[in-house]
């Protein structure tokens, strides 16, 4: 195989899906999103798998990320859905906290670009922090990114979704055309076994 084969091609895919899935679990750590963590972790776990099953030339493992790419589509875009608040879904609920805690994104708070002032608030009695934080401007709104998040993962999975189907159709046609035995045969032809 050469170094531009699909199975090359898919190594590459997982071990960018594996560098952006970290940056995006220490994102969502810094925010305290549970249920982003707990998904997170079991797509790295899933890349892991599929990317030794790639290497080891284990078809079993390739399709075990294959569905679990697409479970991940599925999160990503319920992911987008909620930060657009399509569908009923809003982005100021705790559904990404589990209700656990009142965290929320980590970039809400810490925006790139933005520049911000510590205001006194008049209802400062209500509140934990007397302190009300004012955004002035910001380069990008913290729902766009994490969307544009969602957009990165969506695209690598799927990238990674056609690769592996090939990688599997490929390595059923190469376990279909071997004996065992060392002899290599067509699939139309019988096979006989010689002991």
């Amino acid at each position: 195989m050469g170094c531009c084969s699909a199975r090359c091609a898919l190594i590459l895919l997982c071990c960018l899906q594996l560098v952006t899935a970290l940056e995006r679990q220490v994102f969502d750590f810094l925010g305290y999103q549970w249920a982003p963590i707990m998904v997170n972790f079991f797509h790295i776990i899933a890349v892991i798998l599929g990317l030794f099953g790639v290497i080891q030339y284990r078809s079993r493992y390739v399709i075990m990320y294959l569905l679990w790419t697409l479970l991940w589509v599925g999160w990503n875009v319920f992911v987008s859905c909620l930060y657009l608040d399509l569908g009923g879904l809003s982005k100021d609920s705790d559904i990404l906290s589990l209700g656990v805690s009142p965290h929320r994104s980590w970039w809400k708070d810490n925006r790139p670009g933005c520049e911000g002032e510590n205001l006194p608030s008049a209802g400062w009695q209500n509140q934990q922090n007397p302190e009300l934080s004012t955004v002035l401007s910001c380069w990008l709104e913290y729902q766009y990114i994490e969307i544009l998040h969602c957009i990165v993962q969506l695209l690598i999975s799927l990238l990674g979704f056609v690769y592996a189907c090939y990688v599997v159709s490929t390595y059923s046609e190469e376990e279909d055309s071997f004996n065992f035995i060392g002899e290599f045969h067509h699939p139309s032809k019988p096979s006989q076994l010689l002991f």
